[in-house]
């Protein structure tokens, strides 16, 4: 890559990682559509639009928070197989990062903190354990295998049913399954990215999942996280929404098989970094068949 100048803002545009913002909108995206379908009428645009903005923002956060610590501890040496990282390249100065990391934790507050007047003062409690697990995950919890938990719960069952309980300030059994199989789904991507640096992962001590169970059965995780997740949209069908289900077997399993077949194929390496893209891709494919199968 380029030469690029020290916290300019190519930088952190770069440090930003702009590609994961697809995946902060998926639960958001679909708690919407499951909302605005479940009662038109007493659908909010401003806390529809704070939530998604405060989905962007702390994920935006989780990547300073990552590139920050990742650095301070060495994980992203020479060594690295995935994507180059901002502080370990020297396009961000760790004093520099460290202030964005503040920045952005506080804005995120400030974009939720109004969601109080929508979704009652649990809210509150929701977004700081958001910003809470933001950093335990780098620091702590990704060490110990529970990476594949917190992206079940904090990119399934917060977003999405918080989401649409600050619009109806109910929840149904449909919404809760929904936001189970989002956050498996999603999970594809944490999954595709420790299979990738499984080795790596292993000399620095870090027991994810992936570490744990071994490539074989890595491979069967990944394949099964989005078969799992379009299952789970049957719900949808004994709901009466057929389409939430069909769009995603149609649109999203082709998909997901294909790039499960090129898991397999490519094996190790950096050139696992194009199931990453792909991977990433499908995860928005299905949020967008099943936000758009929800409202037909």
């Amino acid at each position: 890559m380029e030469d690029i100048v020290l916290n300019s803002p190519k930088a952190w545009f770069l440090a930003a990682r702009p590609k994961t913002l697809a995946g902060a909108a998926v639960p958001v995206m679909i708690a919407l559509a499951m909302s605005w379908r479940f009662d038109s009428g007493r659908f909010a645009w401003l806390p529809a639009l704070l939530c998604l903005f405060f989905a962007f923002i702390m994920q935006i956060d989780a990547n300073f928070v990552n590139d920050y610590f990742d650095c301070l501890h060495g994980n992203d040496d020479d060594t690295r197989l995935g994507p180059q990282r901002a502080c370990a390249q020297g396009w961000v100065s760790m004093q520099a990062m460290k202030a964005a990391i503040c920045l952005t934790s506080l804005t995120a507050c400030a974009v939720g903190f109004p969601l109080i007047f929508y979704g009652g003062w649990s809210m509150l409690l929701v977004g700081a354990a958001c910003v809470l697990f933001c950093f335990l995950y780098t620091t702590t919890l990704s060490y110990y295998g529970l990476g594949d938990l917190l992206v079940l719960v904090f990119f399934g069952i917060v977003p999405v049913c918080a989401t649409f309980f600050i619009q109806h300030h109910c929840l149904t059994v449909e919404v809760f399954v929904a936001s189970v199989a989002c956050g498996i789904a999603i999970d594809a991507l944490l999954i595709v990215n420790n299979y990738r640096d499984i080795a790596n992962d292993a000399r620095a001590g870090k027991r994810t999942l992936i570490v744990m169970v071994g490539d074989r059965r890595g491979r069967r995780l990944y394949l099964l996280s989005g078969i799992t997740a379009l299952l789970l949209c049957t719900v949808h069908v004994f709901s009466g929404h057929p389409w939430a289900f069909l769009l995603p077997l149609l649109a999203y399993l082709p998909l997901h098989l294909s790039a499960y077949r090129q898991l397999c194929a490519i094996g190790e390496g950096r050139a696992l970094n194009k199931v990453l893209g792909l991977t990433a891709r499908n995860i928005f494919v299905y949020g967008l068949s099943v936000a758009v199968g929800s409202l037909v």
